[in-house]
């Protein structure tokens, strides 16, 4: 049987509004049967584990800094390691800036993407600025319904030149600060998927790197849920700057 490439899906979710747009987008290739990262609904709660920092006394601005690098280093091993494709949402009166890196990471690591956009609105005489078009090959769908064909159509063409997905090989020689984001991040995941480090690491092809405390599954018998506290245990292990220690209140 053979497991579909997982896919990140990257756009803008910062109203109502596009965090609806991206789920409908993720659950069409959810029911096409691929697997998907989407940031906002996959990733940290942001506000929750912030809400803990906080309550163990760090300023929110100081909370907020480290946990955004928690985030990042995240999304940066989804990317790199555990997705093979990206589906890019253009929509907004100019494209998501943190879509626009994802995309560019993307392109970099040689994954399929498509792009998707129904927006009239654009940057440059009614042109999507080459410099981000370029990226997905000047082309892009233009309905929900078209993304699935067409991501299926990328991977068809990706094979065909011998496109070996992220998911059965192992990257070597990753920058350092590539190769650390990414350590970080699979220490991340591995809590959200709850499971022990080594297993996301083997899944996913990640570099052999310990993170400097000890991360793994929950008791069994812990509710199946996301443990905000531990989340907030890692980010601030592998963030939270030394100088930076909580404001301790009597």
């Amino acid at each position: 049987m053979n497991v579909l490439p997982r896919v990140y899906c990257a756009g803008p979710l910062f109203n109502g509004c596009e965090r609806e747009e991206m789920t409908i987008i993720a659950n069409r290739l959810t029911d096409a049967g691929y697997p998907v990262y989407l940031p906002h609904r996959d990733g940290m709660e942001f506000r929750l584990v912030l809400d803990v920092l906080i309550t163990r006394g760090y300023e929110k601005a100081v909370a907020g800094q480290f946990l955004h690098s928690a985030i990042f280093a995240l999304d940066v091993y989804q990317l790199v390691f555990a997705c093979d494709a990206v589906v890019w949402n253009l929509n907004g009166r100019v494209p998501d800036e943190g879509a626009v890196s994802e995309a560019a990471m993307g392109w970099i690591l040689g994954k399929p993407m498509i792009a998707f956009s129904d927006d009239a609105r654009s940057l440059i005489e009614g042109r999507i600025n080459p410099l981000l078009f370029g990226l997905v090959d000047f082309q892009k769908v233009t309905l929900i319904e078209e993304i699935v064909p067409a991501l299926q159509a990328a991977l068809q063409n990706y094979r065909a030149a011998g496109w070996v997905p992220s998911s059965e090989k192992t990257f070597h020689n990753l920058p350092p600060r590539v190769s650390s984001a990414v350590s970080d991040g699979a220490a991340l995941w591995s809590l959200l998927e709850n499971k022990p480090i080594e297993v996301s690491q083997a899944q996913h092809h990640v570099p052999d790197e310990k993170p400097p405390f000890a991360v793994g599954a929950q008791p069994i018998s812990a509710v199946d849920e996301i443990d905000n506290e531990r989340i907030a245990d890692c980010v601030i292990k592998l963030f939270a700057p030394e100088r930076m220690s909580p404001t301790i209140t009597s």
